[in-house]
C-alpha cells in the first residue's frame, strides 16, 4: 500500500491515464486531466499562498467536477483539507475556520454570496475560486509525495449536537485503511462506477464516493441534480453505474418507483443513517439489486462494520466488522460485554482517528485503551453481526427503564402511509422522561394519530408508546438525510 494519499492518487492516475475518472452530465474528464487540474491547485497553493506541508486549507463546495481536483490539488501540495458543510451559514463555517487556523479556502462559483459574507467574519482569510485554476503538468516530486502514513491528511468537524464541532483528525494512513477495507469488502474493482449524490463534503461519500473509485482506477458517477429520483435513474442507466451509495430515503424513493429493466447497478449501500427494516423489506420486495446496510462515523473514516455483499447479511444489522477493523459492545466501566447485552459499540483499528484537533479532554472522552468510543448503543448476535439500538444520548429512561427511540421507530414505520419517523424524549415530572413522536406521510396518504398510537400500544409495552405523536409535512434533516433530532427536541420541549 502506498504511504500517502498523494502517491496513491499519482499511482492510480498514471496507471488509467485515459480512463474516464469523473462523469459530470455529458463531461468526462480522464484521470490525466485530473491529474493536471490536481496538480494545477497544487503549485498555486505552494507558489502564492506558500502553503507548507500540515498546513490546513477549507473546501468549501457544492458537488461539482472542480470540487474533485481541489481536493486533492491539497494533498499534493502537503497540506490537510477541512471539508467545510455547504449547509452551513458563514458564522458557523468562520468558527470551524478559527479552530483549525485556515489561512486558504477554496469555494465554487455557486457560494460566492456566502463567500463575501465568510469574509466580514475573517477578513485575514484568502478565498480561492475553485474554477479560476488552470491545469499543470504534475510535478514531482509534490510535497504531499513525501507525507508519512501518520501525518494528518483531512480535518473532518462532526455535526456538534452539543456546543461546536470538533475536528476529527484523519490520518493518510486512516484513510488508505478504510478505503483497502471497503475494496475488499465491496470487490471494487476498476471497471466500477460509483454514484455520487450525496455531498461529497461528507465523510462517507469522501471515502466511499470518491476515494474508493478513485484509488481502484474505477469512476465517478457525479450527479448534477438528485430531485427528482427520476433524473438519477437516467444517469445510472446511461453510464451504466454498478454501485450506489446513499441515504435510506433515497432508496425508499428509489422503490416506489421500481427499477427499469437493464438495471445496471450490482450492489446498493445505505449509510448515513439507519436503515428502518420496512425500507428495506420495500426495497428487496421490488428491486433486484442486493441493499447493504452498514455502519461508521467520522472518527472512523468512516466505514466500521458491511453487511455481506452476497446476500447473507440480516435485516436491521449493521453486518459485520470490516477487514482489520474490530468492533465490541462495551459497558460504561469498559467491559467488553457478551452475545446479545447491550452497551456501547466500540472500534479499533488502523481506521481509527488520531484524535479531535487541539481538543485533549474531548480526544480522551473519546478513546479508551485504545478503542474508539462511538456513542452508539447496540449488541451483536451469535454470528457476530453487529445491531445499533440507539444513540447513547438518545436513550431514553422511563419509570427507571430503558427506551430505545429507534425501536418504538422502526413499529411506526410500519404503519401504512408513514413516510418519516422520529422518536424524542421530553421531561416528565412524574416517569423521568417520555418519548415523542414526529412523522411524515408519504404523497397521497393521510395519518390518523389514533390508529398510530393504538398501532403502537399493539406491539409495544405501553411504557414506550409515544406520549404524543405529531404530524409534521416533512422532519428536518441535515445535508446527509440524517433527521435533526436536536430541533424536534426543541420543538418537542418548546411551550405550547
Amino acid at each position: 500500500m502506498p504511504t500517502n494519499l498523494a502517491r496513491a492518487f499519482i499511482e492510480s492516475a498514471t496507471r488509467h491515464q485515459a480512463k474516464t475518472a469523473v462523469f459530470w452530465g455529458p463531461e468526462e474528464i480522464s484521470y490525466d486531466t485530473l491529474l493536471r487540474q490536481a496538480a494545477g491547485v497544487a503549485a498555486h497553493l505552494i507558489g502564492p499562498e506558500q502553503i507548507q506541508p500540515g498546513d490546513r486549507v477549507a473546501l468549501w463546495m457544492k458537488n461539482c467536477p472542480e470540487f474533485v481536483p481541489a481536493w486533492f490539488g491539497i494533498i499534493l501540495a502537503g497540506g490537510v483539507v477541512v471539508p467545510v458543510n455547504n449547509f452551513l451559514k458563514p458564522e458557523e463555517i468562520a468558527f470551524i475556520l478559527r479552530d483549525a487556523a485556515v489561512r486558504v479556502v477554496i469555494h465554487d462559483e455557486s457560494l460566492q454570496e456566502g463567500a463575501e459574507k465568510l469574509a466580514l467574519f475573517l477578513p485575514e482569510l484568502r478565498q480561492l475560486r475553485a474554477e479560476e485554476f488552470t491545469a499543470a503538468p504534475s510535478l514531482s516530486p509534490l510535497p504531499g509525495e513525501q507525507r508519512s502514513t501518520s501525518d494528518l491528511a483531512v480535518l473532518v468537524y462532526t455535526s456538534g449536537t452539543t456546543g461546536h464541532p470538533k475536528g476529527a483528525m484523519l490520518s493518510h494512513g486512516n484513510l488508505l485503511a478504510n478505503v483497502e477495507s471497503c475494496r475488499e469488502k465491496l470487490v471494487a474493482v476498476d471497471h466500477d462506477r460509483f454514484v455520487v449524490l450525496l455531498p461529497m463534503f461528507h465523510s462517507f461519500m469522501m471515502t466511499v464516493g470518491m476515494l474508493l473509485p478513485l484509488l481502484v482506477g474505477g469512476s465517478m458517477l457525479l450527479i448534477r441534480s438528485v430531485s427528482p429520483p427520476k433524473n438519477v435513474i437516467v444517469e445510472i442507466l446511461q453510464r451504466r453505474a454498478t454501485i450506489l451509495p446513499a441515504v435510506p430515503q433515497f432508496f425508499r424513493a428509489l422503490a416506489q418507483g421500481g427499477a427499469p429493466p437493464d438495471f445496471p447497478l450490482r450492489l446498493c449501500i445505505s449509510g448515513g443513517a439507519p436503515l428502518p427494516a420496512e425500507v428495506l423489506k420495500e426495497f428487496n420486495e421490488r428491486m433486484s439489486v442486493p441493499l447493504i446496510e452498514g455502519y461508521g462515523l467520522s472518527e472512523g473514516s468512516p466505514v466500521v462494520t458491511l453487511n455481506p455483499i452476497d446476500g447473507s447479511g440480516k435485516p436491521g444489522s449493521v453486518g459485520l466488522p470490516i477487514s482489520n477493523v474490530e468492533v465490541s459492545v462495551q459497558s460504561d466501566d469498559g467491559k467488553i460485554l457478551g452475545v446479545h447485552e447491550t452497551g456501547e459499540l466500540c472500534v479499533r483499528g488502523p481506521n481509527v482517528m488520531q484524535g479531535y484537533w487541539n481538543q485533549p479532554e474531548a480526544t480522551a472522552q473519546a478513546l479508551r485503551a485504545g478503542w474508539l468510543l462511538t456513542g452508539d448503543l447496540g449488541h451483536r448476535d451469535a454470528d457476530g453481526y453487529f445491531f445499533i439500538t440507539d444513540r447513547k444520548k438518545d436513550m431514553l429512561l422511563v419509570n427507571g427503564l430503558n427506551v430505545y427511540p429507534r425501536e418504538i421507530e422502526e413499529i411506526i414505520y410500519r404503519f401504512p402511509g408513514v413516510k418519516e419517523a422520529a422518536v424524542v424524549g421530553v421531561p416528565d415530572a412524574r416517569r423521568g422522561e417520555q418519548p415523542v413522536a414526529y412523522v411524515s406521510a408519504s404523497d397521497g396518504s393521510t395519518l390518523d394519530v389514533h390508529a398510530i398510537h393504538h398501532f403502537v400500544r399493539e406491539h409495544l409495552a405501553d411504557y414506550k408508546v409515544p406520549k404524543h405523536i405529531h404530524v409534521l409535512p416533512a422532519l428536518p434533516r441535515n445535508a446527509t438525510g440524517k433527521i435533526l433530532k436536536t430541533e424536534l427536541r426543541k420543538l418537542a420541549n418548546s411551550p405550547g
